[in-house]
């Protein structure tokens, strides 16, 4: 189902780029080619009339896993008129079966509850999320359903989503995660954006830019 791409999942962090120092007196201003890109061709987006925001990670990946504490104090300073939502990003085999396990578990409507505990799990006590055996043994010690688990797995709708993200990764053009998405048209990643806070800094200011051009009610 997906093609295997050479792909390094750590980054090189000193060597990443700071924001662009401002007019003298003001904060620093992400700068485009910088901190930032536009796409082209910008990518529709699912929620009309609102700013959508969409954080391309993987379970695997230890600079997403820095990142996750983070997310969560910062998700609830977004306005209302902001959407956020994760997608797996999917770059070969290994992390399609990453992305299974998000979708199974969010179908399952648990997603959110063992993130962080997963998080720890894969990098803290070495679980193999490629494992299923051992992924059964983790959600059934987190109180998950094995059967419901199993069933999920393979399910259509979970299916369908792990197609959709494969497409997403590519047609976003995805280099590496985490990666913001803003409105389908603005992308900030860790590879342009050193410091875990500035990256968050950096969507927020594209999530203003973006609000700029919603349809005036």
């Amino acid at each position: 189902m997906f093609k295997s791409i050479l792909f390094a999942a750590s980054l090189t962090i000193a060597s990443l780029l700071p924001l662009t120092a401002g007019a003298q007196g003001k904060a620093p201003t992400p700068a485009k080619g910088v901190n930032y890109v536009e796409l082209n061709p910008v990518q529709p987006v699912d929620a009309a009339g609102k700013v959508e925001v969409i954080e391309f990670f993987w379970y695997g990946c230890p600079h997403c896993y820095a990142l996750e504490p983070l997310i969560d104090p910062w998700m609830k300073k977004l306005q209302k008129d902001t959407v956020f939502k994760r997608v797996p990003a999917i770059f070969n085999e290994q992390w399609g079966v990453a992305g299974r396990v998000y979708y199974t578990l969010e179908s399952l409507g648990e997603e959110e509850r063992v993130r962080r505990q997963l998080f720890d799990a894969i990098h803290k006590e070495n679980l193999k999320i490629t494992d299923e055996s051992a992924m059964l043994a983790w959600v059934g010690k987190h109180g998950i359903d094995g059967e419901k688990y199993k069933a999920a797995y393979r399910s259509f709708t979970v299916e369908t989503k792990l197609r959709r993200a494969a497409q997403m990764t590519q047609s976003f053009h995805l280099s590496g995660v985490p990666t913001f998405a803003v409105q389908g048209k603005y992308i900030a990643g860790a590879e342009m954006n050193g410091e875990r806070q500035q990256l968050l800094d950096v969507t927020d200011f594209l999530i203003a830019e973006a609000r700029k051009q919603l349809p005036k009610k």
